[in-house]
């Protein structure tokens, strides 16, 4: 009777869910699914009567139960999301941190319901989960719309809950591994490198590199041309094409071959015999 419900809502899930953490417009598609099936169970419900207490108690246990937890899963995400500080990754676990004791407090406040749940006992479900011994809760719920007579248990909303929260489990825990990734990151590397641009010619760079190597001084000389240039392109995001072509039209100069280095030279005992005289 509820089977094309399901197999629809469970197809759409999966797409939804695919990746660990999503968007807020994610989380809304999320809310809309599970309402929109919600709407069409009740419809179903409205039309057709139970055959017996039984198909009664599998409804609201496991089918209802199904796109009820994944309502309470995407509004605890959408929240979450939603409210978590969008600067300070310190600021970001204090959030994180209180949300887990939150949920907590949740399952420490209902450990009779998990307790029965996660054990499968059955002893309970007649009262739990037929419509004969409803009790409305006197504390608001997000899913409170759903509070209709022929639409709602005794416990099928508190079950959901907590299989809602059993997901955002899950999800807190991964938002969390994400955030201490990312603080470890940002304490191993510290604050970004400045970036560095190399304002003179390329055949200018061409002639301190090579300065470097025929002067042994990078890696005790062990280092080649390469992987020198390869350090300086690294260093000031710059692509040097052919250096060995740039050496060679060096080398062919008519005036001086290392114009660059000279200039280095004097402008570099400049700035030492002006800095001694003040």
């Amino acid at each position: 009777m509820f089977t094309n419900e399901i197999k629809n809502f469970q197809k759409k899930l999966k797409q939804l869910t695919a990746k660990k953490r999503f968007s807020l417009l994610e989380a809304n598609q999320g809310i809309h699914l599970c309402n929109n099936t919600l709407y069409l169970l009740r419809k179903i419900v409205e039309r057709h009567q139970f055959d017996n207490p039984d198909d009664e108690i599998t409804f609201f246990k496991s089918i209802k139960a199904e796109p009820l937890s994944y309502l309470v899963y995407f509004n605890e995400v959408r929240s979450c999301e939603l409210l978590l500080p969008k600067i300070g990754l310190d600021n970001q676990l204090a959030f994180l941190k209180k949300r887990m004791q939150r949920v907590n407090k949740f399952f420490n406040k209902n450990w009779d319901v998990v307790h029965y749940m996660e054990q499968n006992l059955s002893y309970l479900d007649q009262q739990y989960f037929t419509r004969q011994n409803q009790i409305f809760p006197l504390y608001a719920i997000p899913e409170a719309c759903y509070l209709d007579p022929i639409f709602f248990t005794s416990h099928d909303m508190l079950w959901a809950r907590i299989k809602g929260m059993n997901l955002f489990i899950a999800y807190l825990l991964n938002v969390i591994q994400q955030v201490k990734s990312e603080k470890r990151k940002v304490s191993q590397y510290g604050k970004p490198r400045k970036a560095l641009v190399w304002s003179a010619s390329k055949a200018a760079l061409t002639e301190l590199i090579y300065a470097l190597y025929s002067s042994s001084v990078v890696n005790n000389g062990k280092e080649d041309i390469k992987g020198i240039a390869t350090a300086f392109e690294e260093l000031f995001n710059i692509k040097l094409d052919n250096i060995y072509k740039t050496y060679s039209e060096i080398k062919t100069r008519k005036d001086s071959k290392t114009r660059f280095l000279e200039e280095l030279i004097i402008r570099f005992n400049k700035k030492v015999y002006d800095d001694d005289d003040l």
